[in-house]
């Protein structure tokens, strides 16, 4: 059984729980943008971890269209998900990533089925998400919500479209 899994909308508190966990259990590639500099969690890249996130604490009627949630299993920070508007909100694009030691145990799945139930009260009508076709984990999480994939012929890219339920579920 996976557990309790929720998803929290970012603020200050839940940013300093998330930097504790891509510190501990993540590698800086797999969870922000490039930052110039040696490798690891240095002091300028965990700037930048925390910059990149207040950026969206507007969430999607902010500047950047885009929000961001840590996921929560069984009451701790997990790792982080966002929704970020494309053309207009009926179109959202989805990410996510954990923690290394929660992987695979089904969390980002249940995390997805909600991020979905966010994106329809949010006015979305499809969600999209981009993963590399060695992703497994992501893959499953993604058929298991019942997206659509389609894989890129010049490349190991997997598009995944997605159908948020009508409304958005009222049960977490």
């Amino acid at each position: 059984m996976v557990g309790q899994v929720a998803v929290r909308r970012m603020d200050e508190e839940a940013l300093a729980e998330l930097l504790a966990v891509a510190v501990g259990d993540a590698e800086p590639d797999e969870v922000m943008p490039p930052v110039d500099g040696p490798p690891g969690w240095t002091a300028q890249r965990r700037e930048a971890f925390r910059e990149w996130h207040r950026a969206r604490f507007p969430g999607l009627a902010g500047p950047l269209r885009e929000c961001t949630f840590v996921v929560v299993h069984d009451g701790e920070v997990v790792g982080s998900a966002r929704l970020a508007a494309r053309d207009s909100l009926d179109a959202l694009e989805t990410g996510m990533w954990l923690g290394r030691s929660q992987r695979g145990r089904g969390i980002g799945t249940a995390a997805l089925r909600i991020l979905l139930d966010e994106a329809a009260r949010a006015g979305a009508r499809s969600v999209v998400a981009d993963t590399m076709a060695h992703n497994a984990a992501a893959l499953g999480a993604l058929r298991r919500n019942g997206a659509t994939l389609t894989t890129s012929r010049d490349s190991a890219d997997v598009l995944a479209e997605l159908t948020p339920p009508p409304g958005g579920a009222d049960a977490h």
